[in-house]
């Protein structure tokens, strides 16, 4: 067992092992492959905006270069991030590796006598407080967005073709005034639908002040320079992301908590529809496409799991814990800071995963679900006692004397209320005649209400 060559099968963590091809593309974000790469993107846009400020001792840098050196970044590979690691052998230090490796790069590109100003002033979280808050931004637009989306999508897509099954609600676990599946579909995707505006709204949060915030090094060589409006420029234009003013040595990640507690309260809404969803199968409202070949149990060859949903709920379950973590322990920092940010910041790919997992067992188990309207009519049927509220609401219209009372009276027995129970009700009433055909009109599958969705 000793030296095994990582693979799905030795990989420790699940989301690199069996879930690899799932949520696959993030090591385009997250990997420590990546790390380096968006590493590499910020010094060398670093290097070129000094050049363009411009600096007199940059005033000499062949601007045909400027392009090639992008080149660095652009057609960064995996033995260019093998050799940030040799480096990093010796330094110890995983970003003066990266600076080391850039300036290796400019030794081809005629841009040795310019070297010292790669990472000139900064401190690595400068580097590492736009690298991550980068990489997050663009995982965040270009896999996480999307596939919410279609989730979304499919959701809307289901809410008009059950629009009008009218459906049993079920309150405290008993029989309740009915409702229609597909308002109860368009709950959940109202409830995603704000919360995902709320989180395109916060913006990516970025520090790039120099070694305690404050350009220091910067105001010592340069102090004419505006260094807060350049680092603005830089961080806000260049990147694209929103510079915070005043910090410490790092980033306060106030912003990045609360875009880790938006992924967490959208992934609890679908904890809570995947929960629903296992339910209405339980009680067989669902049904679900079975697949040749699949077994459902080891033992019990019946069996026709809602797994889709129950997978999903646990890798929600895993993101939720990690995204609490990191929005609860990133903005606390011993005075201008401490490194345990650093070993945490690691880890935000490992949520994404867990939620891309998730997002895509949902849609799964989406498309496999068959509505059983036999089912769901024969519940409806069986529980005539809901339109109680309906009748005794209208005989409170009428001013009929006690009508909850008597109701109540009606249905709050051990006995199953029929719809020939209601109809001899509703015959004993002191009520004109067309206020019995109001209410005879009344039943489970047609009191179902109104909403706007």
């Amino acid at each position: 067992m000793e030296n095994m060559e990582l693979t799905k099968l030795t990989a420790i963590s699940p989301i690199d092992g069996r879930y690899r091809d799932k949520c696959e593309v993030l090591a385009d974000y997250f990997s420590e492959y990546a790390l380096i790469r968006y590493r590499v993107l910020v010094e060398v846009e670093y290097f070129i905006a000094l050049c363009e400020l411009p600096l007199p001792q940059l005033a000499g840098v062949d601007k045909a270069a400027m392009e090639k050196l992008r080149d660095v970044y652009r057609d960064f590979s995996e033995a260019d991030a093998l050799r940030v690691k040799e480096i990093e052998q010796t330094t110890n230090h995983d970003v003066k590796a990266v600076e080391y490796l850039i300036k290796e790069k400019m030794d081809g590109l005629g841009l040795q006598p310019f070297k010292e100003f790669v990472h000139f002033g900064l401190t690595s979280q400068d580097i590492n407080n736009t690298a991550i808050p980068y990489s997050l931004k663009e995982a965040t637009n270009d896999v996480y967005y999307p596939l919410l989306e279609e989730l979304i999508a499919k959701l809307v897509s289901l809410a008009k073709e059950w629009g009008e099954i009218p459906l049993l609600a079920h309150t405290h676990g008993q029989p309740a005034s009915p409702t229609k599946l597909g308002k109860e579909i368009c709950v959940f995707v109202d409830r995603l639908k704000k919360q995902l505006a709320m989180l395109r709204s916060i913006p990516a949060p970025a520090k790039f002040g120099g070694a305690t915030g404050n350009f220091n090094a910067h105001m010592a060589a340069y102090p004419q320079v505006d260094w807060v409006a350049f680092a603005n420029r830089f961080v806000n234009g260049v990147l694209r992301l929103d510079r915070s003013q005043v910090t410490t040595q790092i980033e306060h990640y106030d912003n990045i908590a609360a875009i880790f507690d938006g992924f967490r309260r959208i992934n609890t809404i679908l904890i809570d529809m995947c929960r629903d969803i296992w339910t209405y199968v339980s009680m067989e409202y669902f049904k679900q496409k079975i697949k040749a070949g699949e077994v459902g149990s080891s033992a019990m060859p019946h069996k026709v799991n809602p797994i889709d949903f129950e997978n999903a709920e646990g890798n929600l379950g895993i993101a939720n814990a990690i995204f609490n973590h990191l929005s609860g322990k990133l903005p606390v920092s011993r005075l201008q800071r401490d490194l345990t940010d650093s070993t945490v910041l690691r880890n935000v790919g490992v949520p994404m995963a867990h939620t891309v997992v998730s997002f895509k067992s949902i849609l799964k188990g989406l498309n496999k679900l068959i509505i059983n309207l036999d089912k769901i009519n024969e519940d409806l049927e069986n529980n005539w006692a809901v339109v109680a509220e309906g009748i005794q609401t209208i005989l409170r219209r009428e001013s009929y004397p006690n009508p909850y009372e008597a109701l109540k009276a009606l249905t709050r027995t051990n006995k199953a209320i029929t719809h020939e129970d209601i109809r001899k009700f509703i015959d004993t009433l002191d009520v004109s005649e067309s206020v019995k055909e109001e209410l005879r009109r009344l039943s489970p599958q047609t009191y179902t209400g109104v909403c706007n969705y």
